[in-house]
């Protein structure tokens, strides 16, 4: 395969179009279109279709595109790298895919530790959802997956789980909406308005099930799969919301609101998923250790 016709329908189809492209790359149009046939011709596929003045992209195109959206960022770690090698810097690159359900509060503690280690770190961070990020750490796109779940047999990807540490949860509530509420805590959650955790979210099954046990039927008034969303709205008297405990001075400060009460029954662990059985990159023992001796202190 010829990669620059494939560079050419990359640039096409990030731009929305062969003029535009052509206009980045500072060549004619008719150049651009009669590589990218070539490419085609290649593929023995259509890239491109017209959709009445303008061009989309077919099946395969997506298909393409995805495709060459990893190979020019490898084409420009690449050169990064070539580029430090020759520049006699040291540095340690650290890949990190951390799992959208993760507060980012914990994630940050949990990384930031790899940043003091000897050399010089070259730190990024990849949020998602915990199946794609385990699908580039098995191809070695990332180093570690941050996740609030151990791995488990709905991935055929053969990598390890190792416990950071757990937290238990405490719930929250703005100062003008706490005189509403009755009673001491549990029994105050009864009938009052709750904000959630997203659907999908491990801990809001966890707090369905405490909350059927403990014979509460609070108000849901919102469920938000963005942790720093949830607060805000908390923050604003919206509802009572839950965080973890570890974060308790952290919550209050930030958003202005008090502790209604904890519960050691709701617990929610954090976990490094890699493909060592035996962690052996340095800023994935970093975080490791900082983990137990630091932020999940028994």
């Amino acid at each position: 395969m010829n990669f620059k016709h494939l560079h050419y329908f990359w640039a096409a189809a990030k731009a929305g179009g062969v003029m535009r492209a052509s206009e980045q790359l500072h060549t004619t149009p008719q150049t651009l279109s009669a590589q990218i046939k070539l490419l085609e011709e290649r593929l023995g596929c259509a890239l491109f279709r017209k959709s009445g003045r303008h061009l989309e992209l077919t099946e395969e195109g997506r298909v393409a595109l995805a495709y060459a959206d990893q190979i020019f960022a490898l084409s420009g770690e690449l050169e990064a790298a070539i580029g430090r090698s020759r520049s006699g810097e040291r540095t340690l690159d650290f890949r990190v895919g951390i799992a959208d359900s993760v507060p980012k509060a914990i994630a940050y503690r949990l990384i930031e530790p790899a940043l003091d280690i000897g050399p010089q770190v070259r730190l990024s961070c990849h949020e998602g959802k915990l199946p794609d990020l385990v699908a580039q750490m098995s191809v070695h796109r990332l180093d570690l997956v941050l996740a609030d779940e151990p791995m488990n047999r709905q991935f055929s990807v053969k990598a390890f789980s190792h416990e950071l540490g757990s937290t238990a949860m405490s719930f929250f509530v703005a100062p003008t909406l706490r005189p509403s509420l009755q009673g001491e805590f549990p029994r105050c959650l009864q009938g009052a308005p709750l904000l959630m955790q997203g659907s999908a979210s491990a801990m809001r099954q966890r707090l369905e099930f405490w909350l059927a046990q403990q014979g509460l039927r609070p108000r849901p008034v919102g469920e938000f799969d963005d942790a720093a969303l949830l607060k805000a709205f908390g923050r604003e008297g919206r509802g009572v919301f839950m965080a973890p405990t570890v974060l308790e001075t952290e919550t209050c400060e930030q958003y202005g609101v008090e502790v209604l009460g904890r519960s050691s029954e709701l617990v929610e662990a954090f976990y490094a998923i890699s493909v060592e059985r035996r962690i052996s990159h340095p800023c994935v023992v970093a975080v490791t250790h900082a983990a137990r001796d630091r932020l999940f202190i028994a």
